[in-house]
């Protein structure tokens, strides 16, 4: 597939078929994959390939009061979990979500995660991680630039070979309990769960904000960058 289609083409596909992925596939999407981009060239990641039944229900059990977070706070007109969210406000929606939330989240892929074809926890080892902005007086978020690239190529190989996926952050919530059970110890931490399989609906060319939207020349209040 042509690299700049694949780009543009990637999306998130939380609907997956009962076709199976074969293991020789994965491989060669985590071959592929391993060759993104870390500092240092440090490769901090580490996978593990969820296949045990039991694990994947309880990781799927993790994963629902998250989901049923997010979609309280989405409901109140909340970006869920912003740094710069007022807590309280955060509380107020979640304690205030009706049956419809609960139900809701209790749907797709948050009623689902023990059934897709390829579940894959991706870890992160903190020791490895140069996070440049760890001592500023804001929300660090520098050191993830060592591992998403990678996590992002997973979804961009898996696209390639035909195959769709979701990257979700909503586990770590839940990271003591995810580590206990996948056994991460010392300086590992969850950085994401991947979801990968056989689309149900082919992937479309993505929609996109246009780059005079978010690009400006000398300073952020700068003219449009035209493009």
């Amino acid at each position: 597939m042509d690299l700049i289609e694949t780009l543009r083409s990637t999306g998130t596909v939380r609907e997956f078929t009962d076709e199976p992925v074969d293991d020789a596939v994965l491989a060669r999407v985590l071959d592929t994959a391993r060759f993104a981009p870390s500092g240092a060239n440090a490769q901090a990641w580490r996978v593990v390939v969820v296949k045990d039944p039991e694990i994947r229900t309880r990781l799927r059990d993790l994963y629902r009061p998250g989901w049923t977070q997010y979609l309280a706070m989405s409901a109140a007109g909340l970006r869920p979990w912003s740094p710069v969210n007022d807590p309280a406000a955060e509380r107020d929606a979640v304690a205030a979500a009706g049956e419809q939330v609960v139900d809701a989240a209790a749907q797709g892929l948050a009623g689902h995660l023990d059934e897709v074809p390829v579940l894959l926890a991706v870890f992160a080892d903190l020791a490895q991680l140069a996070a440049v902005d760890r001592d500023l007086n804001r929300y660090s978020f520098a050191g993830g630039a060592s591992v998403y690239p990678f996590a992002w190529n997973v979804l961009l190989a898996a696209r390639a070979e035909g195959l769709g996926g979701v990257l979700t952050t909503m586990l770590i919530q839940r990271e003591d309990e995810v580590k206990r059970l996948l056994g991460a110890d010392g300086s590992l931490a969850l950085a994401a769960v991947i979801a990968l399989g056989h689309p149900v609906h082919q992937p479309r060319r993505l929609r996109r904000n246009p780059v005079g939207s978010f690009t400006t020349v000398d300073r952020v209040d700068g003219a449009p960058f035209p493009g």
